[in-house]
């Protein structure tokens, strides 16, 4: 069963899609000049490494009226300006090719942030859906990692108690049909996959959110 580690490739492959595109966060591979220019149009970024999975590596990254913060787990590194704030994210990500994500405002539950994950396999030649379940971050995290705290929920019940029930029926029912669309686009490109793990955001206005896409879901 053929996996692709590299979210860069995965993502790039998406955007190729004009209607998958637009549902895709900024993205790019860091480089400070990238940074400097996604932070001059985004309130906060998360940037993280190319391969890995778990959250590890994973840092928030917002530009203040007097400073840049950058948080990695339950720590908030603060900085006066960018040069420091580069010099930081330097030593903090070891040399590992990293991505820069525009920062997506998660709706919340309790005041902490909910993401959802679609895992979808193959049986034969068709893909059946697995699971669509939610993962709410443990307190003080921006990351909802179940490895790193997070504590699973069923989709529906995630839904529901951020919407109305049409709503929320509505909202699933768009994130299953746009896991359809992603399917045929991703096993053009990677020939051999045999399951895929889709994790999605809701923002606020509840606008939907690819954030990423695995193809070896835990």
């Amino acid at each position: 069963m053929r996996q692709l580690a590299s979210k860069w490739l995965k993502t790039k492959a998406l955007l190729r899609h004009p209607y998958i595109a637009v549902y895709i966060p900024e993205t790019c591979l860091y480089s400070e000049d990238q940074l400097r220019m996604m932070l001059r149009r985004q309130a906060f970024v998360f940037i993280k490494p190319v391969k890995g999975g778990g959250g590890i590596g994973v840092m928030r990254v917002a530009r203040g009226r007097r400073e840049y913060t950058c948080t990695r787990m339950e720590r908030t590194y603060r900085f006066s300006s960018f040069g420091e704030l580069a010099v930081g994210i330097g030593k903090l990500r070891l040399q590992r090719p990293y991505l820069i994500q525009q920062g997506i405002l998660l709706a919340t539950i309790q005041g902490r942030p909910v993401d959802y994950r679609v895992k979808v396999v193959k049986v034969g030649q068709k893909w059946v859906f697995r699971s669509v379940v939610a993962r709410h971050a443990r307190p003080g995290l921006v990351i909802t990692n179940l490895c790193k705290g997070g504590t699973l929920m069923k989709g529906m019940d995630a839904l529901r108690k951020i919407y109305p029930c049409q709503v929320a029926t509505r909202k699933r029912r768009e994130i299953v049909n746009l896991t359809q669309r992603c399917i045929p686009v991703l096993e053009k490109r990677i020939p051999g996959i045999g399951q895929l793990g889709f994790d999605y955001g809701l923002d606020p206005n509840g606008r939907i959110w690819i954030l990423e896409v695995n193809t070896r879901p835990q």
